[in-house]
């Protein structure tokens, strides 16, 4: 049931860069996410979509404005508490999987649990890598994946938490049209499984319509919203 948003924008302004690279990249964004729901940001490159992700993430701070997820004002954190409260309530997906080389793929999902102080850490990093089908692919190396598994391998640390929230930023933008259609499954069935809440970044209007509602950006501000 839809009740309290658990993630709130009130007039949130932001600017990147400097000098001649300045730019104003979100204007005035004003957005309700409710517990459980599956929003897709859409819009053209240079939208403001991504950095819209960013910033609900507690990734880019905004110049003005407020944001406030699952009961914390972001605006109000320092550094380490934005980092804490992400170890512990979000989960976030990037393109580029972001994983250590250096680490197997059980370490890479059971690191950041160590860090945040779970005594479960590899169990639970086991247990989510079984969850999206890489329960023989523990000991390898990112360099040993596939792109596709690596992303398996990005969605169960970002799922390891059990977050409130999962975060995608484009998942499937570096990955063949079958192994990305397969990724976006694993991602609605988690999502459906936990009953968290999902925003997907995507330019791909056909992914955007499996969500409940696709925000659309223009110019960094909002469009549209399209309600399935």
């Amino acid at each position: 049931m839809l009740n309290q948003p658990i993630i709130e924008l009130d007039d949130v302004d932001l600017t990147l860069g400097a000098g001649a690279s300045r730019a104003h990249v979100l204007k005035k964004i004003s957005l309700a996410v409710h517990k459980g729901e599956a929003v897709g940001l859409i819009g053209p490159s240079g939208s403001g979509k991504s950095t819209l992700l960013m910033t609900l993430a507690g990734l880019e701070r905004p110049d003005s404005g407020r944001v406030r997820v699952d009961g914390a004002d972001l605006t109000r954190l320092s550094e380490n508490e934005l980092a804490r409260f992400r170890g512990r309530r979000m989960g976030v997906v990037f393109q580029s999987f972001q994983l250590i080389p250096t680490m197997t793929a059980l370490e890479n999902v059971a690191v950041p649990l160590e860090l945040a102080g779970r005594p479960d850490a590899f169990a639970r990093a086991r247990e989510e890598l079984e969850a999206v089908g890489l329960g023989g692919r523990l000991a390898h190396y990112p360099g040993q994946l596939s792109g596709g598994e690596q992303q398996r391998v990005a969605l169960a640390r970002a799922l390891a938490p059990d977050p409130a929230i999962l975060a995608a930023d484009e998942p499937t933008g570096n990955l063949d049209s079958e192994t990305g259609a397969a990724i976006i499954d694993l991602i609605f069935a988690q999502q459906a499984r936990r009953g968290a809440t999902l925003v997907l970044v995507t330019h791909d209007a056909s992914l955007a319509a499996r969500c409940d509602r696709a925000v659309r950006l223009r110019s960094g501000r909002i469009d549209a919203e399209i309600s399935e």
